[in-house]
C-alpha cells in the first residue's frame, strides 16, 4: 500500500496514481485541509505541515496510527466534495454529515489530549 498522502488521495478519489493531470489541484485542495484540520488540534502544532508532491507519507504527517484512518479518509471526502462534486443531493448530504461527525469526532479527541495535558502540569 502506498503511504503517499497525494497518492492515497488521488486513489480514493477513483484518480489513476501515474496521472498527474490534476496533482497541482489536488495538492492545494490536500494542503487547505491540512490547514483546517491544524486548526482544529490535529497534526503537527508546531508549524505548518503541507505536501509539494507525492513524497510526505502520512506516517510524516501523524504519529497517532489509531486516528491515521479517520483522518485519511476525513481529507479524502473534503477533497473529493471540491474536486468532484457528487451528483446527487443525497449523497453530498450523506458526505458533509459524515464530515462534521469526523470533526466532532477529532474535535472531542484533541479535548481530552488538552484535559490529559492539564492534569499532567496539575501533578
Amino acid at each position: 500500500m502506498d503511504d503517499s498522502i497525494l497518492n492515497s488521495i488521488k486513489i480514493a478519489i477513483g484518480l489513476n496514481v501515474e496521472d498527474d493531470a490534476f496533482d497541482q489541484e489536488l495538492l492545494m485542495l490536500i494542503n487547505s485541509v491540512l490547514m483546517t484540520l491544524q486548526q482544529i488540534g490535529v497534526g503537527p502544532q508546531d508549524e505548518l505541515f503541507h505536501i509539494e508532491d507525492s513524497s510526505k507519507t502520512w506516517s510524516d504527517y501523524l504519529d497517532e496510527p489509531v486516528e491515521l484512518p479517520m483522518v485519511k479518509n476525513y481529507i479524502a471526502i473534503r477533497v473529493r466534495l471540491i474536486f468532484d462534486p457528487p451528483q446527487s443531493s443525497s449523497l453530498d448530504q450523506a458526505l458533509r454529515q459524515e464530515i462534521a461527525e469526523y470533526e466532532w469526532r477529532m474535535n472531542l479527541k484533541v479535548d481530552d489530549y488538552h484535559v490529559e495535558d492539564s492534569k499532567e502540569e496539575g501533578e
